[in-house]
């Protein structure tokens, strides 16, 4: 695979800075070995790569905006302080125009929720575990299709089987099953998910995008024959993840599972429909129970799974002989593919409506002054003093003109201005500009008109000799498009001043070096 352009940043999670390893999951630490094995990998095929640790969501926007890799390969697997963001990923790098590995946010958001998982699968005629849902705080009562047991209790947003510490398998509703209610409650702070205990046989199926067909791998069954009669045949947390206990080294994997021709072809395509329903792409696990009929019913579908060299999916890989390194090429293929993709899809569009446009810039004219109050009006951004202010400055800037301070012009679009921006040169500063407003018709907004009107006016900075551009925005969450549009503009975050515009709106401070 050789690729000039191609590049590719590999993004994990870091831990919370107050988390001592005491207190660490184990399930946490299996990040850095998926780091160490995609790194190799990428080295193995001479792909030019860099790793970058996440903390917090709000850390990506600075990443990214800083990041010249095309593909952000996603071993981002949780967030400390606000787990679920990590969801969130996929979508932001989209935004800042990156093509990113493994299922989407939208794939991972519904995945990492089982209830949620367990209604789109139930509604497309795929067989999954009765179950209820039991909020914190609240107790377990049976409902009438859940009348009897036995019984499974697992948090419903987590997955490596976190939570799953002690006895969490009852034959009735009975206090000590309240009781492990409560603690998973109070573990996560999240609902617990209390569902029927089908099957005794355990399996899981991978599945591997390539192009525009799925490979699936080789079925694996987990080994519960050590176990003794009283003892639930399930891989909790200690048996997934601590080497010490009976369970760790008395569930061996078995692949290619033993299985008859019918079940293997079941499993199979409960799998595949599965991973359609969800929307998935690239790579995923499917966990499945079969009940003595035969019958699959499907536990959770897991995107994005634990590909160290220990876990279930690595364990497909090599009994379906593909190489590390193979799989690794595979899925930044399908990313490379979904970024020129996306590129020549924007492009077309941007060509088709700017193009059909066939705008103009020119310097702001006093004919523009109600057009462009309009178009500040209905944006829905700005106050009512906002408004005034931003009159106030297109009146001097149409006054003085391109000799005056304020250098004000407007995108023209059969005589009407759709967008209207104005810069000067900062005071008491020698080649810094600063980018006083910038706004686009809602009308035409979306269209590439705001990107060309900053590049118009970067070039007229450049030729007066200018070397910085500084633009101050809002730090609150109606702003997040126009910060976003900032970022991929090559502009980066360098100072935030808490609560300037009023209590709770910050001031965020946008810097571009132009030359």
């Amino acid at each position: 695979m050789s690729d000039e352009k191609l590049s590719v940043l590999v993004l994990y999670n870091l831990h919370g800075e107050e988390q001592l390893d005491a207190k660490r999951l184990e399930s946490e630490d299996s990040v850095m070995v998926e780091v160490k094995v995609v790194a190799a990998a990428l080295e193995k095929l001479e792909i030019p790569y860099r790793v970058v640790g996440l903390r917090r969501i709000e850390d990506l926007y600075e990443i990214l905006s800083k990041s010249r890799e095309t593909i952000v390969f996603n071993i981002v697997e949780g967030l400390p302080y606000h787990n679920i963001e990590a969801n969130y990923v996929p979508a932001i790098c989209t935004a800042f125009g990156k093509a990113v590995t493994g299922c989407d946010a939208a794939c991972l958001s519904l995945c990492v929720n089982k209830w949620k998982t367990k209604a789109v699968l139930q509604a497309s005629g795929i067989m999954v575990p009765d179950g209820i849902i039991v909020p914190p705080g609240a107790s377990f009562a049976p409902l009438k299709d859940l009348t009897r047991g036995p019984y499974i209790v697992k948090p419903c947003l987590r997955d490596a089987s976190e939570g799953m510490e002690g006895k969490c398998v009852f034959d009735k509703n009975c206090k000590e099953m309240q009781d492990a209610i409560k603690k998973q409650h109070a573990m996560f702070n999240e609902p617990v998910l209390v569902e029927r205990f089908v099957g005794s046989r355990e399996f899981n199926l991978s599945i591997v995008q390539n192009g525009q067909k799925v490979d699936v791998m080789p079925i694996a069954e987990i080994d519960f024959s050590a176990f003794p009669p009283e003892m639930p045949k399930i891989i909790d947390y200690a048996a997934k993840w601590k080497p010490e206990t009976f369970g760790y080294n008395n569930t061996n994997r078995v692949i290619p599972a033993k299985v008859s021709d019918t079940l293997a072809r079941r499993i199979r395509s409960v799998a595949v429909q599965s991973w359609k329903m969800l929307g998935c792409r690239d790579f995923v696990r499917v966990d499945m129970r079969v009940d003595e009929k035969e019958q699959v019913y499907v536990l959770e579908v897991n995107p994005n799974p634990d590909i160290s060299p220990d876990a279930g999916f690595a364990a497909a890989l090599t009994a379906a002989g593909i190489p590390f390194e193979k799989f690794v090429e595979r899925i930044i293929k399908n990313a490379d593919l979904r970024y020129k993709d996306r590129r020549s899809a924007a492009m077309t569009f941007q060509q088709k409506t700017i193009l059909d446009l066939d705008y103009k810039m020119r310097v702001t004219q006093a004919d523009d002054r109600p057009q462009v109050l309009d178009i500040l009006n209905r944006t829905g951004y700005f106050r009512p003093d906002e408004v005034a202010v931003a009159m106030e400055v297109l009146d001097e800037g149409i006054a003085k003109g391109p000799s005056g301070h304020y250098q004000s012009y407007v995108a023209e679009l059969d005589g009407k201005a759709i967008g209207w921006i104005c810069f000067g040169p900062t005071p008491c500063a020698i080649g810094t500009y600063d980018i006083y407003w910038i706004v686009v018709d809602p009308t035409y907004q979306g269209m590439g008109i705001g990107k060309s009107m900053l590049i118009f006016a970067e070039d007229l900075i450049l030729k007066a000799g200018g070397r910085l551009s500084i633009i101050d925005t809002s730090g609150k969450n109606i702003y997040e498009s126009t910060r976003m549009f900032y970022s991929r503009m090559g502009y980066a975050e360098e100072a935030r001043i808490t609560d300037f515009y009023q209590k709770g709106d910050d001031k965020v401070v946008y810097v571009k070096r132009l030359q």
